[in-house]
């Protein structure tokens, strides 16, 4: 008996997706009590962490840098949808909703997981050390998309207010995608060695040492596993979002900081996934899926967004504020300064997390 308990419990990863994808049938478009919003967060917390798992096993059998690209294009999409969704049935507050969400995915891959995963990888080894060629072209990729697509709508003329007109739009969508694309040949094709991890001594390493790779059968499985969890994550998080916008409205902060957290609970899969990998000494993998989530959150929110703008009425709001921009570009500078010499301590870790917790304090308090 405690045999069975024992192998049922050490394969928690494949019944917890199922389960709360089942919650998330059941209680979806309704108002949930708060028993039921703490079972959704258990639940949600579980489909996490099962995510994190099956997305290993998928990395592991597929190599870097394709892992890492896998489970940032998979949230991405899912979270594309979510977006979507919300816009369709939000009304007037949905306007900005696409701008503040993928602003907030940027800060919090490119400062929050970023700078965790340094953190965690120069307490265990005084030193991170990456490639600065790959991570330096992937920072450079995601600042020139986030400028085309969140700063210059603030200041074009066509159209009044933070928004670009339907041609001006329809050119970023094709330009972020287009980028995206080149970004993914290059890491997965041309120059896979640059985004491959390194170790504190120097050797790159091309697969994991010491374990066989999983069978073809259980990738798929683990594959399949990973989308349903994403699907429970993204979902349990927007039924939650009513009691989490009734916190926020009680403490008496602006609505976009519900953004923020239904941004941070989407994002927990990679954030953990990262900080597991820089304890290993993959900070290359880390910053991979931290640039690489940062990187899809644009290149395909946007043209999935210029293409919903042809059935969705009202204004699109894409430009960002003035302390947004400051923000923004504080963040591409303290990043190119941090990834430029290939190597990183504590303190750049430190400075990372100082600017995630400035966005977070002016989210909160603007």
């Amino acid at each position: 008996m405690a045999a069975k308990i024992s192998t049922y419990l050490s394969h928690w990863t494949t019944y917890v997706p199922v389960v709360a994808v089942a919650a998330l049938i059941l209680t979806w478009g309704r108002d949930l009590p708060p028993p039921v919003v703490v079972l959704s967060g258990v639940l949600l917390a579980g489909a996490v962490l099962a995510a994190v798992h099956h997305a290993e096993v998928v990395a592991h059998r597929v190599g870097e840098p394709f892992g890492s690209l896998v489970l940032a294009v998979a949230v991405t999409i899912i979270e594309v949808a979510l977006i979507v969704t919300l816009m369709i049935s939000g009304g007037e507050k949905s306007q900005s909703l696409a701008r503040g969400t993928v602003f907030a995915a940027v800060m919090i891959t490119c400062n929050g997981i970023l700078g965790l995963s340094l953190l965690v990888g120069a307490l265990r080894r005084r030193i991170a050390v990456f490639n600065p060629e790959g991570t330096g072209g992937a920072l450079a990729a995601v600042a020139m998309v986030a400028a085309l697509s969140l700063v210059l709508p603030s200041f074009t003329t066509s159209r009044p207010g933070p928004q670009f007109s339907p041609a001006q739009l329809g050119f970023a969508a094709v330009a972020s995608l287009a980028l995206y694309l080149l970004f993914v040949l290059v890491q997965t094709r041309r120059h896979r060695d640059y985004f491959l991890p390194i170790t504190t001594a120097g050797k790159v390493i091309d697969a994991e040492e010491h374990v066989d790779p999983p069978t073809a059968k259980a990738t798929f499985t683990s594959l399949g596993l990973l989308l349903v969890a994403l699907v429970a994550v993204v979902g349990l998080a927007k039924g939650v979002s009513p009691a989490i916008e009734s916190g926020v409205e009680a403490a008496g902060m602006p609505q976009a900081v519900v953004g923020v957290v239904i941004a941070l609970l989407v994002l927990l899969p990679e954030t953990i996934a990262a900080v597991r990998a820089a304890a290993r000494d993959r900070m290359q993998t880390s910053l991979n899926l931290a640039l690489g989530s940062a990187m899809a959150s644009i290149g395909l929110t946007i043209p999935a967004i210029a293409i919903a703008m042809i059935w969705l009425q009202g204004p699109l709001l894409l430009g960002l504020g003035g302390t947004q921009v400051v923000l923004l570009v504080l963040t591409v500078v303290v990043g190119t300064l941090t990834v430029v010499p290939g190597r990183a301590n504590v303190l750049q870790g430190g400075i990372h997390l100082s600017l995630l917790a400035v966005f977070l304090f002016l989210a909160a308090s603007p």
